[in-house]
């Protein structure tokens, strides 16, 4: 793994999203653009178009889907299990416990994710992306707000939460054309790969417009441990469980990667709803994208021999 590899694997697939998204960055800071707003459009219109366009111009096999269901729900599972333990053996507060928790498991596998997969192995990999990406905004709307809502728990709310996602639907709807063979009129089609090609673009610029509203904070050893679980800990789980699973090829270079990926921007809302330390979980989103290029261009490397 020589230099040269190195910084052309991040100048051809890391670079562009990075300047793209600080294009957002600088949009938000110098319009005050409102993130919420463009972050609406493309949970509900632009993500689920995206994927829906992925899955029926494809054609995964049940068994890949469950078996990258289950690298999702493996790699967020053992990685809160092991910022539980580091949290309890730093003696993190309750607050601070359950912020580190959060951004530790939840990872950035839309807005950052999908654009580096795609730029990095092309459609068929993107295509599995997009299925991890389905599971992990399942867990983050279901699971997610089971923890941050610890203390106040409301498990009805959790629960009905996961029928809210836009993007279930839209794998639903694109697994149901795949099973019966229907294929879409021409016109309808074309109109939605259109909106699908605007979504990646759309989610990168978000990227940058919510982290210009990230904010600092004192809690220094919670934030390392988030970073180190979420970019190492989750990398060492993607290799180890993909592995386990029998993944191969594509699909193991997909979730690898998506296991690997920086804090979800959408843990700053789970924070704001929960009343948990909102700075440290704005830090931990802005920290783990900033280094994350430190991990992800050696492992597009070696994913890519």
């Amino acid at each position: 793994m020589s230099l040269a590899d190195l910084f052309t694997t991040f100048a051809n697939n890391l670079l562009p999203i990075m300047l793209i998204s600080a294009a957002g960055f600088a949009l938000g800071k110098t319009l005050h653009i409102d993130s919420r707003s463009v972050g609406r459009v493309s949970f509900y219109f632009f993500g689920p178009v995206l994927i829906f366009s992925l899955l029926t111009h494809s054609d995964l096999p049940a068994s890949e889907i469950a078996k990258t269901g289950a690298l999702v729900i493996g790699v967020t599972l053992v990685s809160g299990l092991l910022a539980l333990a580091g949290g309890l053996a730093l003696k993190l507060e309750r607050r601070v416990l359950i912020s580190t928790l959060v951004t530790a498991m939840f990872a950035n596998n839309g807005n950052y994710g999908l654009p580096l997969i795609a730029f990095a192995f092309g459609q068929e990999a993107l295509s599995h992306s997009s299925i991890y990406f389905v599971f992990s905004s399942l867990l983050t709307n279901t699971l997610g707000v089971v923890i941050a809502s610890l203390g106040h728990l409301d498990l009805k709310q959790a629960a009905l939460g996961m029928f809210k996602i836009p993007t279930l639907y839209a794998v639903l709807l694109a697994a149901l054309l795949n099973y019966t063979g229907v294929s879409l009129p021409g016109p309808l089609d074309r109109t939605i790969v259109l909106a699908a090609g605007a979504g990646v673009p759309v989610m990168i610029v978000l990227l940058g417009l919510e982290l210009s509203n990230a904010r600092w904070t004192n809690n220094l050893s919670a934030l390392g441990l988030s970073a180190s679980v979420r970019l190492v800990g989750g990398m060492l789980l993607g290799f180890a469980l993909a592995g386990w699973l029998g993944l191969n090829g594509v699909a193991r270079q997909a979730g690898i990667v998506e296991a690997s990926m920086s804090s979800a921007v959408a843990n700053t809302n789970l924070a704001a709803e929960y009343k948990l330390d909102t700075s440290l979980v704005a830090a931990s989103v802005l920290v783990s994208t900033l280094l994350s290029p430190l991990t992800l261009t050696p492992l597009l490397v070696f994913l890519g021999k």
